[in-house]
């Protein structure tokens, strides 16, 4: 039995503030936040929350999972993130050939067998999507489901699986297999109608991958999917929080429209993440950083140059969300989405002791996975 007691400024375990206690860690598990200052092994400025889940990460460290997709990248990915307070994610898999997919697959199963901290499952973004609302995705990848990809959804060794897909080129009968297989099935990159999108929600789908983008748009005679995303309350729904891909008054009004909890912050963050890299190969073009902002050759945004810790100081000082609300949309409400919310998400007694530690800018100080540190400043 391992034990470990931080003293802390402050405490936020997903709910309360504590002042000046202390975080007892027992197997890798949360144990108290109490007043008792004795014995203490660590003392830190600052304060502890919750460590940040993101369900959308495409790469980071240098490496897409796409380019190598590996038990080494899926370690290089987490550990670019670990040092902007990640300390669980869904390595996603853009639109891509049955062979990587399958290649995705098989570094998963070791991942998740090897206990890789971090690892919690994947997440498909693709390959049934509509090219109409395609974005930076490979056109000629895009194709219906078969076979093969049936054998690869219905695996019960690589975590917990989420899809992205278009609700016009999936059938409701395969998205409610999906759904029954465990897997968490969101709308996006689709120009669907509402009743489309609708239709898909009826029959298990409860997501929608990165809000506003890559999907059909409300106008006056047409809800489209942005429509459904927003008028089903039991929907959730990421966003991309970096000042491109959303404007924050926009945020505000998904803010404003939601049930408290139904939107979680995403990075859709490609290699560039730990990195000083300005551009990358992907596919048949290339990518440029410039002033914070992915640009392919081809003329979209390409993904996200976004770590957690700066989607929550931009949710926090750019949307004006309460820090403890933007903390929890980094943290709580996508443990919730992929109904892990009672083992993470929270520094609750019993929960998995994944946490960061803040200074007073919001930067990370150092992150935790299991009771054990994994990056310090």
């Amino acid at each position: 039995m391992t034990r470990l007691r931080i003293h802390a400024d402050k405490i936020f375990d997903g709910q309360k503030y504590y002042d000046h206690q202390v975080l007892t860690i027992e197997d890798g598990k949360v144990l108290s936040i109490d007043d008792d200052t004795t014995s203490v092994d660590v003392v830190v400025k600052g304060m502890i929350a919750p460590g940040y889940i993101d369900l959308q990460v495409n790469g980071g460290g240098g490496v897409l999972f796409n380019d190598s997709p590996s038990l080494d990248s899926l370690r290089t990915i987490i550990t670019a993130h670990s040092q902007f307070g990640t300390t669980g994610m869904l390595p996603t898999l853009i639109t891509d050939k049955v062979e990587v997919m399958a290649q995705a697959a098989d570094a998963m199963a070791l991942a998740i067998a090897e206990e890789v901290p971090g690892i919690l499952g994947i997440h498909f973004e693709g390959p049934h999507l509509s090219v109409a609302k395609k974005g930076t995705h490979v056109e000629e990848y895009i194709r219906a489901i078969s076979d093969d990809e049936w054998q690869i959804l219905s695996r019960k060794d690589i975590g917990q699986i989420l899809v992205t897909l278009a609700p016009e080129t999936v059938s409701p009968e395969d998205i409610q297999r999906m759904v029954s297989l465990g897997i968490k099935v969101c709308l996006g990159h689709t120009n669907a109608d509402f009743d489309t999108a609708q239709a898909a929600m009826d029959v298990g789908a409860d997501g929608y991958t990165h809000l506003f983008n890559a999907m059909s748009p409300i106008v006056s005679r047409a809800p489209g999917v942005t429509g459904c995303a927003l008028l089903n309350d039991q929907a959730s729904c990421g966003i991309i929080i970096d000042g491109h891909h959303v404007d924050y008054t926009t945020a505000k009004l998904a803010l404003k429209t939601k049930p408290q909890g139904k939107v979680f912050l995403v990075t859709d963050a490609m290699s560039t993440i730990g990195t000083d890299q300005t551009e990358f190969s992907f596919f048949d073009r290339t990518v440029y950083l410039e002033d914070g902002r992915l640009t392919s050759t081809t003329g979209e945004l390409a993904g996200a140059a976004l770590d957690m810790a700066t989607a929550v100081k931009n949710t926090h000082l750019g949307v004006d969300v309460p820090l403890d609300e933007a903390i929890r949309m980094a943290s709580q409400y996508p443990a919730d989405y992929i109904n892990q919310g009672n083992i993470r998400g929270n520094l609750a007694v019993g929960s998995q002791a994944d946490f960061v530690i803040l200074d007073e800018q919001l930067d990370i100080e150092s992150t935790w996975i299991g009771g054990q540190k994994v990056y310090t400043k």
